[in-house]
């Protein structure tokens, strides 16, 4: 059974543990063909440091922000493709929920939803069901479905939205996980004509 604190709406509990501001480092370590095939093939590989932040401003989701800066052994740090976006527990929209787009609800919430409300979300086999929605901000837009189990979490795109523009990406998957105090992460990624497999790594403090 869910703990509610005080200050936190009941649909974001089970998310809890990934508030705040958590920075650290991490590697990078993917190979993509070249257009002449392996031969030509080129390999991404570094550090960089990484700052993630979680919040709420009273509605049932999580707001998220990420930047991350590659450190070379050799050059300047470069600025990476920075994110923002929700993540919210998964559950059917109904006539108390606004939207779409800025229309109100049908009707008006007479109580808070509880955590006996947000438990009846369970899943049978444990943990939650989550969605992430994420915006790239080099024109790319994500949105994952998974699970929130307890400190770790698992999600994989359903859906990607590409710029005109933008390079070429297939599919992603993301675990988090709440491990001796930090948020560790690993993040699969199908771009660029590779396949999926694990381009980023890394391991956070909360500052």
């Amino acid at each position: 059974m869910l703990d509610l604190p005080s200050d936190l709406p009941a649909d974001i509990v089970p998310l809890s543990w990934l508030l705040g501001v958590w920075e650290g480092t991490g590697v990078i370590d993917y190979e993509v063909p070249g257009p002449d095939g392996d031969d030509d093939a080129h390999r991404y590989r570094g550090e960089f440091a990484h700052r993630v932040s979680f919040s709420h401003d009273g509605g049932p989701f999580l707001n998220y922000a990420a930047t991350a800066t590659f450190t070379p052994e050799d050059g300047e740090p470069v600025a990476l493709v920075a994110e923002s976006g929700y993540w919210r527990l998964t559950r059917p929209a109904d006539a108390h929920d606004p939207g779409p787009a800025l229309l109100p609800p049908r009707e008006v919430r007479t109580a808070q939803r509880t955590v006996d409300d947000v438990e009846a979300l369970r899943l049978p086999e444990g943990g939650f069901a989550i969605e992430a929605s994420i915006v790239h901000s080099d024109g790319m837009l994500e949105l994952y479905l998974g699970r929130i189990d307890g400190p770790r979490i698992d999600i994989a795109t359903d859906a990607i939205v590409r710029a005109e523009g933008a390079k070429e990406y297939g599919a992603a998957s993301r675990m988090y996980g709440l491990v001796d105090g930090h948020l560790l992460w690993a993040w699969d990624i199908a771009a660029l004509g590779a396949g999926l497999r694990s381009h980023a790594s890394a391991r956070l403090a909360k500052v």
